[in-house]
Formats: structure tokens, sequence, C-alpha cells
């Protein structure tokens, strides 16, 4: 199992209080405009309402997660959702497929967490860091909360979509963040995973990679800065020509966020799903979730052992057709002898 005893990365992110971090959170968070309102959409079902709604895991207003706990005599497999949005909007409220889990006997948590703008305006750099250092940091949290909740920590799959999935992967592969002998009980928790299955990936955020695999690409600079106007999404992905033109100045930041960099022979089997069918070296439709990414993470998994199942319209060699199929068989399936 990959482990990694380094610095304390809810520290470096900013996710423990003190009088100085507490005035730069305040600051950046004045500092954030909310992002305008979205068109009108068409109401959705009903979800069933969490066991434990808003559950704070650290000390910032978007620090909180949902939990809806499955009925079960003995300790529950978990879904974890990271919401998309780029890292810029979105939030915890809509889990697809969770009443599916719960009668299956998956108990389901869904996470918010700081947005690239919070850390632009702190002055954090990269800003990528803190949505993915808090996503590692819910799911500490999640597994602290293991014998309250009747879950079983090890039996826990990351789902979600575009930067969602991205940090889902991120998890999946990077080495194990736990500090054993920290003296906060959350930090000395896993952040291994059991499996992740997602959609609209983005498997990579280096922009050489990303111009080769699709020629259109734009998707990826906000993450390191590239950024004109945070409080205007619009401004986003203006900056590609821009992200790749500095890439060699950003270069270990790029290795250290894009999750095909720390895939390696002992990870989780991963599901891949996008909407429409690769076409490598071609310009594309919708070049931020392109199935691209998925074939270029697919080769290099399969290059390691690792299962790795990618699916798109007419894909070859599908088992599940939903992320949700594969979450329930992953995750209630008998452990293999190199998984006890």
């Amino acid at each position: 199992m990959k482990k990694l005893p380094l610095m304390v990365v809810w520290l470096a992110a900013g996710g423990l209080v003190g009088g100085a971090e507490t005035a730069k959170s305040a600051a950046a968070d004045a500092a954030v405009a909310a992002p305008k309102a979205a068109p009108a959409k068409k109401a959705e079902a009903p979800q069933p309402a969490p066991t434990r709604a808003d559950v704070a895991y650290g000390p910032h207003e978007r620090h909180r997660l949902d939990f809806w706990q499955a009925k079960s005599a003995t300790p529950t497999p978990v879904v974890f959702h990271i919401h998309g949005g780029g890292w810029v909007n979105g939030d915890k409220a809509r889990v697809a497929g969770l009443e599916r889990y719960l009668a299956a006997g998956i108990s389901v948590v869904s996470i918010n967490y700081r947005f690239i703008q919070h850390a632009i305006a702190a002055g954090v750099k990269p800003p990528v860091e803190w949505p993915i250092a808090d996503a590692a940091r819910a799911l500490q949290y999640v597994r602290s909360q293991a014998g309250a909740w009747n879950l079983d920590k090890a039996r826990i799959g990351a789902t979600g979509g575009s930067a969602g999935a991205c940090s889902s992967l991120w998890l999946a592969f990077h080495p194990d963040l736990a500090q054993a002998g920290s003296a906060d009980p959350v930090a000395r928790e896993s952040t291994r995973l059991w499996c992740a299955a997602v959609s609209g990936a983005q498997t990579s955020l280096d922009p050489k990679e990303l111009k080769e695999w699709t020629p259109n690409s734009r998707y990826g600079g906000h993450a390191f800065g590239f950024f004109p106007d945070p409080n205007d999404l619009k401004t986003r992905d203006t900056q590609f020509a821009a992200f790749l033109a500095a890439r060699e100045s950003v270069l270990p930041w790029i290795k250290k966020y894009s999750p095909i960099e720390h895939a390696t022979k002992d990870d989780p089997p991963i599901y891949l799903h996008y909407a429409a069918a690769p076409a490598l070296g071609q310009t594309q439709k919708d070049p931020t979730h392109t199935a691209n990414y998925g074939v270029k993470l697919q080769e290099k998994l399969r290059a390691l052992g690792v299962p790795c199942e990618l699916v798109y319209p007419d894909a070859p060699d599908v088992t599940h057709k939903q992320i949700q199929d594969y979450l329930i068989a992953t995750l209630k399936a008998p452990a293999s002898p190199a998984r006890r």
C-alpha cells in the first residue's frame, strides 16, 4: 500500500484554525463573490433527507458534508461523492443513484469543499491545493466516524463528475496521506480507496499532454492561477495558451495534482464513464470532458495491471453500463486475497 509520511497537509492547506490563519481565511472569503445564479432548471425529484446534514469536517463554511446511513446490522460500504463544477462552483445536495446505494446497503457521503476562488483570494499557490486537500480531509473525517456511523473503513469508493472526478482519481492514486504520529485523530486516518467510479474525468492537468491528446483543449490553467477574474467564471478557461507557454515554470505543481502522474500497480480498480466516444488527436465537441482523457489513463493502468473499465457509447468490453452498477458490484463483492 502506498504511504507518504510527509507534511501536515491539512495545516498546509489552511485547515486548522489559528489567529493569523483565521484572519487570512476570513479576508479571502470576503473577497470571493458568489457565482452568478444559473438559469432555472426543471424541478428534480426529491431525494431522501440525509441522516446527518451539514456535518462540519473543518472550520470553513464550505467544510460541510451530508451523510445518508444505510440500514444494516453490520458496517456498510460507503460511496464518497465529490461534486463537480470545475472547482469553482457546485454543491453537495444531489447524488445520482442515492436511493439505489441505500437499498443495496451502501451508505453515502457527499461533500462540499473550498473553491479555487477562495484559494486565490487567500494567496494559496497553486489554488487547486485547497479543493484537493479538502477532499482528502473529508475522507479522513468520514473514516474517523466509522464506529459511530456503522461504516466499513476499507470499502469506500469515490465518485463524482468533472472536477469531482479528477479529485476522486487523485485520491485513488495518491500515496496515503495518513500521519500515524499525529496528535489529530482525523489526520491519522487513511486516504486510500477501495475503488473509484467517475464521469467526465480530467485524468491529467498537463497542457502539453492535453494539447497532444485533444488539440482544442482549454481546461486546467485556473487550477494553477491562470484565471483573469476569479469572480467572473466565464474567464476560467481563457488563458490556456498562457498556461501552456508557462508550463515549465509550474510543472512541479502539474505533476503533483495530475491524477495520472500518481498511478502505480497497487492502486484500486477504476471505472471511467464519458458521454462521447474518444478520438485521439482530433478536435472534440467537449474537450474538457472528452473520453481521450480516459483512453490515456486506461493505457497506463493496463500497463500497470490495474483494472480499468472505460465506458462510452459503443465502447467494447463494457461490464457495467452505469456508475451505480459498478460501485454497487465492487463495494459489495467479496474481497480478493490481495485486498483482505
